[in-house]
């Protein structure tokens, strides 16, 4: 399994915020927004934020399952991360 962030910024930022908060996975640049647009989390290349989701792919690189962020508090991150381990789980162990 490989964890990868992605977002807008710069290499340079990425790399910072990645050193600053002590990530151990990898944060890409998708200034071009072309990850953005084919995922969904942009509908156009001029998009100033993307919509924040965590997709999910199977062994073979399919994109299988698209979850949206859920909105504030801790419990819907915890709740988000369980239901992508849950599903990750059955697609790799069937």
């Amino acid at each position: 399994m490989k964890i990868v962030g992605v977002s807008f910024d710069l290499p340079q930022s990425n790399a910072t915020f990645k050193a600053d908060e002590g990530f151990q996975y990898d944060l890409w640049s998708d200034t071009n927004r072309e990850l953005a647009l084919y995922y969904g989390a942009a509908t156009s290349p001029l998009a100033p934020f993307p919509i924040r989701m965590t997709v999910l792919l199977d062994p073979d690189g399919v994109w299988r399952v698209t979850y949206p962020l859920p909105g504030s508090g801790v419990g819907g991150l915890y709740a988000h991360a369980q239901l992508i381990l849950d599903d990750l789980d059955k697609l790799v162990n069937p």
